[in-house]
């Protein structure tokens, strides 16, 4: 049965649709015509209700309508060129956080959803379908759509100037990422047991069919399907793992009887695969794509270094979150949901090469960058947690010699030296 953080991924995803919210603005628009009706049935006294002319709701309606459609093209427009702008100085990994921005995504809808009101509203004026009441209660909500669409309109203009620029694509990537290594955080293995012992001999996998990458993995189902084998499952293809033709999904081990094809098949359905990666539940994507921006940053046609230490300290930012123990934050420690299926965590090893591998090769040959890194690093090595500190020092080695191998000054060198040797020195 899925779990509620499937129906919360189900729904962050479909938010994050454009077309999303102006449906559901659009169904509330139509919902407010026919309220305004119930005025009419519910018998409010006529002497108690302020006579209001059909002409003069039809004419602010016509221009709520006639406006409302030009603002809608015009912000429809506007947010085309900002997500052009997104991919051309970010990553296009970046746009689709870009779309999914619900300021730009609820003003859109508002404009979209006070021209229905208006049309459908005419409409009805027009068949005489409001009495008295009908008609100040459609004249009070027209006041309010009108004045919502007036205070959105202006805090839009304002947004807007913002959606394309690259520090708000670096903003929301961070955010994401954010999100995806607290949901690792709470629960190392996904509500599933971690582990790190090496494969099995007495197994038996389960292929894949697809190509694409695994978006989300239904445990609950892996979980019900290991206990009908009376065995258990190791997950060898986490989310954010690309899947090439008969890659394996899973391995199972101890069980009573090998499954069926039926079975086999039901574990395949339980990874959700998808032609690209996504932030919810892969924090690597979001290392990924912070490392992108930064290496579009230093290409010599950009020529950023700027932008690619704002890069460095977000990443030492993630990293000490992600190292941070739940505990602090006083929020338990979830139980594993999912005693036969196994995952393994995030490995640091991995996200540290996602992250820094990147930026040190492209940036070998600026001192700014290379000290900024050095000096990262060691912030990360000093973190209490081991893994970080081995990782932490082997991209320090790896980045000076990178620098020794590229920077022609030898002032620039010796700079890098000591930055390094210090953070030998303090580990």
């Amino acid at each position: 049965m899925p779990s509620i953080d499937d129906f919360y991924q189900v729904w962050r995803r479909l938010a994050a649709r454009l077309w999303f919210r102006p449906l559901l603005y659009s169904l509330l628009a139509v919902a407010s015509v026919f309220a305004a009706h119930l005025a009419d049935t519910l018998g409010v006294p006529a002497a108690i209700v302020p006579s209001v002319a059909s002409d003069t709701i039809e004419k602010l309606l016509t221009i709520i309508a006639s406006s409302m459609l030009a603002v809608a093209t015009f912000s429809v427009a506007s947010m085309l060129s900002a997500f052009s702008s997104a991919a051309t100085s970010a990553t296009p990994r970046a746009v689709k956080l870009v779309i999914g921005d619900s300021r730009s995504q609820r003003a859109l809808s508002s404009f979209i959803g006070a021209f229905i009101f208006a049309v459908i509203a005419i409409t009805a004026l027009k068949t005489g379908y409001y009495g008295d009441a009908g008609r100040f209660a459609l004249f009070i909500e027209t006041l309010l759509i009108f004045s919502w669409v007036v205070l959105t309109f202006v805090r839009w203009v304002d947004d807007i100037a913002r959606l394309g620029r690259i520090g708000t694509a670096i903003e929301k990537t961070e955010q994401a990422t954010c999100r995806a290594i607290d949901a690792h955080r709470r629960r190392p293995g996904l509500g599933a047991v971690p582990f790190e012992s090496p494969p099995r001999d007495d197994t038996m996998h389960v292929r894949s069919h697809s190509i694409g990458y695994v978006n989300s993995i239904a445990l609950a189902k892996l979980q019900e399907i290991a206990e009908s084998l009376g065995g258990n499952m190791t997950i060898l293809s986490p989310p954010g793992a690309f899947l090439g033709p008969d890659r394996p999904l899973v391995r199972i081990f101890g069980g009573d009887r090998p499954p069926a094809d039926a079975e086999r098949e039901a574990i395949r359905k339980a990874f959700t695969i998808a032609e690209d990666r996504n932030f919810e539940s892969d924090p690597r994507f979001g290392v990924v794509v912070l490392a992108e921006i930064a290496q579009r940053a230093l290409s010599p046609a950009v020529n950023d270094p700027g932008t690619a230490i704002v890069i460095i300290g977000k990443l030492v930012r993630l990293f000490v979150r992600w190292a941070t123990p739940i505990e602090a934050e006083d929020e338990p420690r979830a139980v594993v949901q999912f005693p036969r299926v196994e995952l393994a965590p995030l490995s640091v090893e991995d996200m540290f090469d996602d992250a820094f591998t990147a930026i040190a090769r492209d940036g070998a040959g600026n001192v700014a960058v290379m000290l900024i890194l050095q000096k990262a690093l060691r912030s990360l090595a000093s973190v209490n947690a081991m893994p970080f500190a081995g990782a932490a020092r082997a991209h320090a080695r790896a980045a000076l010699a990178r620098a020794e191998a590229v920077m022609t000054f030898p002032g620039d060198v010796e700079r890098v030296r000591a930055a390094a040797s210090n953070g030998a020195d303090s580990a």
